[in-house]
């Protein structure tokens, strides 16, 4: 079952906009095996909306989060740009806040301790909370402590009365998928020691606008936020966004960090950052009015490229199992009839049908060993190390397309 919201769920205004319709989507991480083909499979709507007072972008047809994270099937140690972003992060905040066997660390949503076992290494102590059992397990078996709960104000008061509140809390690619973000940030507000930060990373929602990436829209990501709409809604909790920087990753990212009001010092990055967004209009309907055209034009673009490439008899696969290439597939309307498989390095998803499409997912070294003549490449966001891993494929003269922020071939290595 879906909830269907027609207001703001940071600030409560309505009616919401709607900007954009992505048609009726399977969840995006439902992969299927081949007894559950035999059953029907649900799908819900996905729109985009954004809230005319405080300019937060989010849909609006919300999935319960026990149906979307009791179980997962994203592991982050398998992307290699991921175990490097975490590796330098928390040697940053190390550097950075003096962290040492006194101080806690929690991250919310720590999944398979990709980033916290750098804590236990150097001696911080540390506490994983990660909904989804079968990640949490994997975390606990690599010596991460991992609590299997869904993180909100209840399980935050109930931390600081077994005393372990904070220093540092962390939530990377977590803040968007949480449907009620005055519980979640009330919950960090109160899990925070006094002097304490908080540090939280998701994709910018400028980045999303400017770059055409409506594949990271899915129903796990319940918001897409700017600075514009954040500050209100920390600021309701009595926090203060004390600085904010741009990363590359997942197309374009901010890492947030944020503080109890006056207990330090705010950094210009925030009123660059908010002076930025405010001269390309993100507080105004104008700033958001030509994307769902662009999008429109990738689906035709996309279409008319492998459409042709299969009027000349060319073989295509694509790489990625993805939840933004779910929403890609299915918006496109790709499936057998134009791609053969898609490969994928997660073991998780290996013998596994894509959600809608059913396309078979099978081992990244497949690429290179059926030669398909393109690969669409699902996961561009992770375009240079995915490049660089089928190094083989492309010497062989296997191409990739790039789908956003528009369609285009990269040629073979040759």
């Amino acid at each position: 079952m879906s909830a269907v919201v027609s207001v703001c769920r940071s600030c409560g205004a309505g009616p919401l906009r709607v900007l954009l319709d992505l048609g009726l989507q399977p969840l995006a991480n439902n992969l299927l095996s081949l007894d559950d083909l035999a059953k029907p499979e649900p799908v819900f709507p996905l729109r985009l909306a954004v809230c005319d007072a405080c300019w937060l972008l989010q849909i609006t047809d919300i999935i319960p989060p026990v149906t979307l994270f009791s179980e997962y099937v994203y592991f982050s140690s398998f992307s290699d740009a991921m175990l490097r972003h975490a590796a330098e992060a928390v040697a940053g905040y190390q550097r950075d806040q003096a962290l040492g066997a006194g101080s806690l660390v929690i991250e919310i949503a720590s999944n398979d301790g990709y980033l916290l076992r750098n804590f236990v290494a150097a001696g911080i102590p540390c506490l994983g909370i990660e909904p989804a059992r079968n990640i949490a397990e994997v975390a606990r078996r690599q010596g991460v402590e991992t609590l299997c709960r869904f993180f909100g104000r209840g399980l935050a008061e109930e931390l600081v009365l077994a005393g372990r509140s904070a220093d540092l809390i962390l939530g990377n690619n977590v803040f968007a998928h949480a449907p009620d973000p005055n519980d979640f940030v009330a919950g960090l507000a109160t899990l925070l020691r006094p002097r304490g930060r908080i540090v939280l990373e998701f994709p910018y929602a400028c980045d999303l606008v400017e770059h055409v990436e409506f594949d990271t829209i899915y129903h796990e990501h319940v918001f897409y936020f700017t600075l514009t709409a954040l500050r209100p809604l920390f600021e309701r909790h009595g926090l203060t966004l004390m600085d904010v920087s741009r990363l590359p990753i997942h197309g374009g990212s901010l890492r947030l960090t944020a503080a109890r009001r006056g207990e330090h010092e705010v950094q210009p990055a925030v009123a660059m950052l908010l002076g930025e967004e405010a001269g390309k209009g993100v507080g105004s309907p104008r700033y958001y009015e030509a994307f769902a055209r662009r999008v429109q034009d990738i689906r035709a673009d996309l279409r008319r490229m492998l459409g042709e490439l299969k009027s000349l008899d060319r073989s295509i696969a694509a790489y990625g199992a993805s939840a933004k290439g779910s929403t890609l597939l299915n918006y496109c309307g790709l499936g057998r009839e134009t791609l053969d498989f898609v490969a994928d390095r997660s073991t998780a998803k290996h013998g596994r049908l894509t959600p809608g499409r059913h396309l078979p997912i099978v081992p990244a070294t497949e690429l290179a060993r059926r030669r398909p003549d393109y690969a669409l490449l699902l996961t561009w966001n992770f375009a240079d190390e995915i490049l660089a891993q089928q190094q083989v494929y492309r010497e062989a003269g296997g191409k990739f397309i790039l789908p956003i922020p528009q369609v285009r071939v990269i040629e073979s290595a040759k």
